[in-house]
């Protein structure tokens, strides 16, 4: 499995992925973001795309992230997040933030080192950063947020067992 940057902002690449397999794909076309991959032979397994926060030079965000739907579970979000961590901050950039939408993104970016930092987007999402409060304490407090929305069975089962669990997913090994 390799890890590709294929561009970076301004000049953001174009990437075309199919809509039927990853999620957001339409997304990736844009060219004000940069995208990074992780991919096998040439097929792109996961993507992200990003760029730095118009406010706050020293925070980039991650501004969208899919992986591959036959490859869902294997750990590929974050392997890919913690490798953009990486690029970014030989980028010079001192934070990382990303907005969730649902809980198995909650939780694979907290795999990944991100924490909740309490606060939602305007559309509901939660935004994590990097480096952040990993506390148990606030990790349940992100989960608590989706308890009342309306999610898929599947998202919905996974999550009565993180709430039952309680603590905090273990990190991807090399993660602080």
């Amino acid at each position: 499995m390799e890890y590709a940057v294929l561009g970076v902002p301004p000049d953001g690449p174009s990437l075309t992925l199919d809509w039927q397999t990853f999620a957001y794909a339409g997304k990736f076309e844009m060219t004000n973001t940069g995208k990074a991959v992780l991919r096998e032979a040439e097929s792109v397994l996961a993507a992200a795309a990003f760029n730095g926060d118009r406010e706050d030079d020293d925070q980039a965000w991650i501004r969208y992230l899919t992986v591959r739907s036959d490859r869902r579970g294997e750990g590929l979000g974050p392997r890919l997040v913690c490798n953009l961590r990486e690029t970014l901050l030989e980028l010079g950039y001192e934070r990382i933030a990303i907005a969730v939408n649902n809980p198995i993104a909650y939780r694979a970016l907290y795999r990944a080192g991100f924490g909740f930092t309490g606060q939602e987007t305007g559309i509901a999402e939660l935004v994590l950063t990097w480096p952040a409060d990993r506390s148990g304490e606030r990790y349940r407090a992100g989960l608590d947020r989706f308890t009342d929305r309306d999610l898929p069975e599947g998202q919905a089962q996974l999550l009565d067992r993180w709430i039952q669990d309680e603590s905090p997913p273990e990190p991807m090994n090399g993660i602080p």
